[in-house]
């Protein structure tokens, strides 16, 4: 089979190797499509802190089960699946808590760890998560990123009737910002400077649009949320200029989470959460639970994904890809190839 190799910045190869064979306890699945996400991309760039080349990328997957082990009971052969790409010790002290997804061996599949951008891969049955019927392989790629946003706004606590401010109308701020909607927020505010991904935000439902290059964003925020601002505010981004703005523009007492990958350290206006008795909450991944609430508000249409989805490449035009989304920068959001 051939599989696609970053093998260094900005330089994708494809290899033949063999076929993956399953143990016991594994399932083996026929690759249909993978999603690029803003992770691939700063490591297509060298630029990610956690993912060093040469890998195989691909967490963001979705396909067909074409052989599994003996011990397999839960999932058979022509399921339609997606995967939750975490691979865990299940030893240390936050596996037996139950938080696995911050396991201190964690590697996640196309990051650490060879990833989908292959015809097949293995991987043990139990992260393998069916798809039901109706749910499309593309959005079956997107079920991961949806993930994201249900565990960063489990993060926040109840947010039904609250006011919830996104830094970053992104893929993951589009569906952090939707997401909020989906559990009845009260309203939702999110931040671009890409006129192009604020009008995609309106035609999902989102209340405020807000181009920070063209309004005063704090002015904005008390003209629609009042004097008491955003009870939660999510950081999208992954800049430091975004996380300060958050620490800004918080109110005294609320949550910030953190949402956003830093590919710098960013340095902080501490003093301002010390102050304002701010808490500054990270969200990393998801659960399974997240993955089977992302599923259902998909399946509910609570989540719109049509409108995030840009183009697709063949599996051979991998490179072609990322070509497409520097060319394209900020009119472009999720691309996905097709094996």
């Amino acid at each position: 089979m051939w599989q696609a190799v970053l093998e260094r910045p900005e330089k994708i190869i494809f290899r033949e190797v063999k076929k993956p064979v399953v143990s016991d306890n594994e399932v083996l699945i026929k690759v249909k499509r993978i999603g690029i996400c803003g992770s691939d991309i700063k490591a297509y760039y060298g630029k990610h802190p956690y993912i060093k080349c040469p890998i195989v990328q691909g967490h963001e997957f979705s396909g067909l089960i074409v052989d599994r082990g003996k011990a397999v009971r839960s999932l058979h052969l022509k399921d339609r699946v997606t995967v939750r790409p975490q691979l865990v010790c299940g030893q240390c002290y936050l596996c037996q808590q139950g938080n696995y997804h911050i396991c201190n061996e964690l590697k996640v599949i196309g990051c650490q760890a060879e990833g989908a951008a292959q015809e097949y891969i293995k991987v043990d049955e139990s992260l393998a998560v069916k798809l039901p019927e109706g749910i499309s392989y593309e959005e079956g790629a997107m079920v991961e990123p949806v993930a994201v946003a249900v565990h960063a706004l489990s993060r926040a606590g109840r947010v039904r009737g609250r006011k919830v401010l996104v830094l970053g109308a992104g893929t993951i701020g589009n569906l952090a910002a939707q997401v909020a909607k989906a559990l009845g927020a009260k309203s939702v505010a999110i931040t671009d400077l890409s006129d192009y991904r604020l009008k995609l935000a309106r035609e999902c439902g989102i209340d405020h649009t807000i181009n920070v290059n063209q309004v005063d964003l704090p002015s904005f925020l008390e003209k629609s949320f009042g004097k008491n601002k955003a009870d939660f505010i999510f950081e999208c981004v992954g800049e430091a200029e975004t996380i300060n703005q958050a620490i800004n523009l918080a109110r005294k007492g609320s949550d910030i989470i953190v949402v956003g990958v830093f590919d710098e350290k960013p340095r902080l206006d501490v003093g301002l959460v010390q102050d304002r008795e701010l808490r500054l909450i990270g969200s990393l991944m998801y659960k399974r639970e997240d993955y089977t609430r992302a599923i259902k508000l998909m399946q509910s249409k609570k989540i719109r994904l049509l409108p995030l989805m840009s183009r697709t490449f063949s599996f051979r035009d991998y490179p072609d890809a990322y070509k497409f989304i520097e060319k394209s920068r900020d009119k472009v959001m999720k691309i996905f190839i097709k094996i």
